[in-house]
């Protein structure tokens, strides 16, 4: 996928825990590991204004777009 999800970066850099990240957005933490490996389809904008909340990023700092080699 072109998508690519950086949260465990910024989890890092900001010393955050993904089960606190998890709590505060209220989802279950194997759904904030899904997100953070990348293996889930989308996001909802109100999942991901809670997750720049949380960490005091902006959305480009936890996805980023890398083309496909292939395509």
């Amino acid at each position: 996928m072109a998508i690519i999800v950086r949260l465990d970066v910024m989890l890092a850099r900001r010393k955050a825990r993904s089960k606190d990240l998890a709590a505060f957005i209220g989802i279950t933490e194997a759904n904030l590991s899904l997100l953070k490996s990348g293996r889930v389809k989308g996001i909802r904008f109100e999942t991901l204004d809670r997750i720049c909340e949380y960490l005091d990023c902006q959305p480009g700092d936890i996805l980023e777009h890398e083309p496909d080699a292939e395509a």
